[in-house]
């Protein structure tokens, strides 16, 4: 995700130095600085922004060294899973001005979206600037109930798995049906990218845009009835969504 965030970076040109803390040698776009340690970074360093993109078990032992940056005039923006804004307040100390954001993988393609809340350090050149970071892959929306990450996360961010999943599973009907196996897949990634494109370009809502493929007594007004169906796909999407929104729960500090 901190790959994909920095292309987009360069791709808008966005008019600010760029600087990547990594331990292991990696390519990186041309005008970017590497340090191998935050402790390597100049002692005059002023960063407007630290974007944190580290494994959520890993931050612990990587936030003290950014400490010395939390005096409010730098804002830093977590994107990672289940570490709260109290979290990083505790790591950082209480003047630390803090975004956490939930992106997704779509943002490989500038085609994420990214839900962020802000603690009340945050002043509003900094909210905007973390929106602009998060903007240069995909859309953005700002909650200020920190608790709905959760089920964001659970919605978005593990969300395109669920996509994914979807595909496999149009192939695989596909091939009991008698489709050969790579016809099957072709087809089902191309109805589901194209269907979400549909959704996105289209200003009818996404129920909308179901009944306008469904034609009465037809082939898609028989499958909908069992997908539909009391024990069918939506009561399965609410059970997967409660189950991952728990987890992101239990994932807090």
């Amino acid at each position: 995700m901190g790959g994909a965030l920095l292309a987009g970076w360069k791709k808008k040109r966005l008019n600010q130095p760029l600087a990547v803390v990594e331990p292991q040698q990696i390519k990186l776009p041309t005008g970017v600085k590497r340090y191998a340690a935050a402790d390597a970074l100049p002692k005059r360093f002023a960063p407007a922004a630290i974007v944190l993109a580290v494994k959520p078990q890993s931050l612990a032992e990587a936030l003290p060294a950014y400490r010395r940056f939390a005096d409010g005039e730098t804002v830093f923006l977590s994107i990672a899973a289940g570490k709260t804004l109290r979290f990083f307040a505790r790591m950082l100390g209480d003047e630390a001005a803090i975004v956490r954001a939930m992106p997704n993988t779509p943002a490989a393609i500038a085609r994420g979206i990214a839900v962020a809340c802000a603690n009340p350090r945050v002043v509003p050149t900094q909210r905007a600037l973390c929106g602009r970071l998060l903007g240069a892959v995909g859309e953005v929306a700002w909650v200020e109930d920190e608790a709905l990450l959760d089920p964001v996360t659970a919605v978005s961010g593990s969300g395109p798995a669920y996509v994914f999943l979807l595909i496999e599973c149009l192939a695989g009907a596909g091939v009991a049906a008698g489709l050969p196996a790579e016809l099957a897949m072709t087809v089902a990634r191309a109805t589901v990218s194209g269907s979400g494109e549909l959704a996105r370009l289209s200003s009818e809502d996404a129920a909308q845009l179901r009944r306008n493929v469904t034609s009465p007594g037809g082939t898609t007004e028989a499958a909908l009835k069992l997908l539909m169906a009391e024990d069918g796909m939506a009561a399965l999407m609410r059970r997967a969504i409660a189950a991952a929104t728990a987890r992101s729960r239990e994932l807090a500090d």
